[in-house]
């Protein structure tokens, strides 16, 4: 398994924010939130156990209890200064999911399985974790985020040193995802992505908020030297030519990608077997079949 991540550095971060607590940095989990709070609400079931994997403000767990649908909620958090008074809260690092076999039957995790380096681990530990026929229900930051920082700070480096380190973790796509999905044993798998776009005064606000967020670089292969204010000042001056409005202020793209899968039971619907269909296809759409020539 290639270490990607520091995960120390990764739990230093997210300390720091958790300390700091920027209320207004948590907008994305807040959209998250009320994301996989409206996908949860129409699911026709209740949910005895729920977990929350990781979802620092607990944003997300409040929204699928507002539902009616979750009988108890408990969170996982890697240090125990997250929890609220009235939280039941399990101590873990990111990448551990300290649940017993079958033990759950809705797993929360909003924005957080992009830092793992393990991570096909991590979604087969979800699975297990959850009964039979429990759901998976996750939030997880796309390829196309932060695209806009990525080119800049790649652009100015190269033109300032020569060389580039990578600044900007990489992020997966949807047809990552749904081949995690799949390896790690989920069925009826419900996979799409959404694009938000948020505007900034310039690159020092956004990278306030990424700070905010305990998203700072935490690539096990990052530049050692620290960089310059010069550097900043460079990439602040591409951003602006490149990716502002006529207004002058800048784009930041942030793409989540929310992901549904079930524990297999034998109620589920099955996939039917080749050759078992009743009626033809070139009848359902009122065509003419004809049979290619060998």
């Amino acid at each position: 398994m290639d270490t990607i991540f520091d995960r120390a550095l990764i739990a230093a971060h997210r300390h720091r924010a958790l300390v700091n607590n920027d209320p207004k940095a948590a907008f994305l989990l807040d959209i998250a939130a009320e994301e996989m709070g409206e996908r949860l609400s129409v699911v026709e079931r209740t949910f005895g156990t729920a977990v929350e994997l990781h979802g620092a403000t607990g944003a997300v767990a409040r929204a699928a209890l507002a539902t009616g649908k979750i009988g108890a909620m408990i969170r996982v958090e890697s240090e125990k200064a997250y929890a609220r008074p009235d939280e039941i809260l399990i101590e873990a690092p990111l990448e551990d999911v300290p649940l017993e076999p079958q033990s759950a039957n809705l797993i929360l995790a909003p924005l957080s399985l992009h830092l793992t380096n393990d991570t096909p681990g991590v979604f087969i530990q979800i699975r297990r974790a959850l009964k039979p026929d429990g759901l998976f229900l996750a939030a997880i930051p796309g390829a196309s985020t932060l695209q806009e920082l990525r080119d800049v700070l790649l652009t100015a480096e190269v033109e300032m040193t020569g060389g580039a380190s990578p600044r900007v973790i990489p992020f997966a796509d949807v047809r990552d995802v749904g081949s995690l999905m799949q390896r790690a044993g989920f069925t009826l798998p419900v996979i799409d992505a959404e694009n938000y776009t948020v505007r900034y005064d310039s690159l020092f606000p956004l990278m306030r908020d990424l700070r905010a967020m305990g998203m700072s670089n935490p690539l096990a292969a990052r530049a050692r030297m620290p960089l310059t204010r010069a550097f900043f000042l460079r990439a602040a001056e591409i951003y602006a030519e490149r990716y502002a409005d006529p207004d002058g202020r800048i784009r930041a793209t942030f793409s989540i990608i929310y992901v549904s899968g079930w524990a297999a039971h034998e109620s589920q619907q099955k996939p039917l077997k080749p050759g078992s269909a009743k009626a033809r296809l070139a009848d359902a759409l009122k065509v003419d079949e004809h049979k290619l020539k060998q």
